[in-house]
């Protein structure tokens, strides 16, 4: 390419990658968001080094199959340092609080000149404060939601020059309950490929596809109450309306107390791993959410969209995904999530009309082309002006101050208490 047919935002820069674990896309829908950030950043010219001090296993992505650097960090260790002067990062992207929370003041003291991006994935407070008040029986509140965890991520917000948000829903949260400025979020939600006609026309249709299906990494919470609410309280009535019907039911790291849920009697099916997921929403019919607490967009559901295969969903589920003028029903009781599932999936004009409404608001409100070149404008405006935008962050400062200085030396104590 030519430097005169490049786009505005083609940079020819340097991002690092601070990761909590390696992206694993085939397990988690975070390790799918972070392979769409990787593929914008390269898309605009950045040379990108991604770095975890996680183990990896046998579901992490290879990176170096896609020109990106793979290298192992240590917690609570100089060597850090000397790894972050020598890069030089122009951007460092934290994929959470946590992270940034570990490495953050390292990324300052060593490359300050560094626009630090935190990756919320979705908000964490948010999604504990939930599961606490569906463990207290009780009604959502500022009492759940002003916790411990809010106050650490929202500071981690402040220490860093811009947010990534995936969700509407959490951008108003943020700067409507919290009064966070807007300039330090920015709304970026799952980044998805156009469907074309011809597409549609290979998906297999109604009468091709047969029973019901959930998916969703098992280490992760919601997945796993959203299982035992299915297998506990919903299942069963679904299945005397529809006998000859399956569940099943897909996720990586399928424990012991998941697999004992198994019962080919009750046609509720743990499949475990699923190594190519198209396949699996191609052939059912019908996907289960009943996902009573979390936050974020859930990947889930786009993976359902993309294939063409209609779901059943809470409030929570669909939170962020649709507007509020979309004829999609939440179903935040039993009653209602079983009769809209058994509906859903016996009525082949429903079944059409959801699929059709499924591509349309991947279209609408989730091509990727309508946020990459929005971001990287931002990227390019908030990195020409990063001292100004600094200054006008005061509250960063002061967190970047006070937070930092503990969390540096409560690391600088681990290190040395590692050398002895």
């Amino acid at each position: 390419m030519e430097k005169s047919d490049r786009p505005f935002y083609f940079m020819n820069k340097t991002l690092l990658v601070i990761g909590f674990v390696w992206p694993e896309p085939k397990s988690s829908a975070a390790g799918s968001r972070m392979l769409q950030l990787i593929y914008l950043f390269q898309s605009a010219g950045y040379t990108i080094t991604f770095a975890s001090a996680c183990a990896k296993n046998e579901n992490a992505f290879d990176l170096s199959s896609i020109g990106v650097d793979a290298v192992a960090i240590e917690l609570n260790d100089v060597s850090f340092d000397d790894f972050a002067s020598q890069l030089n990062p122009d951007v460092v992207v934290f994929d959470r609080f946590m992270t940034e929370e570990q490495f953050g003041w390292r990324v300052t003291d060593s490359c300050p000149n560094a626009l630090k991006i935190l990756d919320t994935e979705d908000l964490h407070f948010l999604r504990r404060a939930r599961q606490q008040a569906l463990k207290d029986s009780s009604q959502m509140d500022n009492n759940y939601l002003f916790n411990d965890t809010a106050k650490r991520e929202i500071a981690s917000i402040y220490r860093c020059d811009l947010s990534l948000i995936i969700s509407r829903a959490e951008m108003e949260l943020l700067t409507g309950t919290f009064k966070i400025d807007g300039t330090l979020l920015f709304y970026l939600p799952f980044l998805m490929d156009t469907i074309s006609e011809a597409q549609k026309r290979t998906l297999p249709r109604f009468g091709e596809r047969r029973h019901f299906m959930t998916i969703g990494n098992f280490l992760h919470e919601p997945n796993y109450d959203a299982l035992l609410y299915l297998k506990e309280a919903l299942w069963i009535p679904i299945k005397k309306q529809l006998p000859d019907v399956q569940l099943h039911n897909y996720g990586a790291y399928a424990s012991q107390k998941v697999n004992q849920l198994h019962n080919e009697n009750d046609g509720f099916h743990i499949k475990g791993f699923a190594e190519d997921v198209g396949e699996v929403m191609m052939q059912s019919r019908v996907l289960l959410a009943p996902i009573r607490f979390g936050a974020g967009l859930k990947g889930k559901l786009f993976d359902a969209m993309q294939h063409g295969t209609p779901f059943v969903s809470t409030s929570i589920g669909l939170e962020g995904v649709f507007d509020k003028s979309d004829a999609i029903d939440e179903c935040d009781t039993s009653e209602a999530f079983i009769k809209n599932a058994i509906r859903l999936y016996s009525d082949e004009v429903l079944w059409k009309s959801h699929q059709g409404h499924g591509f349309k608001v991947l279209a609408t409100h989730f091509e990727k082309h309508k946020f990459q070149t929005a971001f990287l404008r931002r990227l390019d405006e908030v990195s020409t002006s990063l001292k100004r935008h600094r200054q006008q962050n005061f509250i960063g400062q002061v967190f970047q101050y006070h937070s930092m200085q503990s969390t540096k030396y409560m690391s600088k104590w681990i290190e040395a208490k590692n050398a002895t």
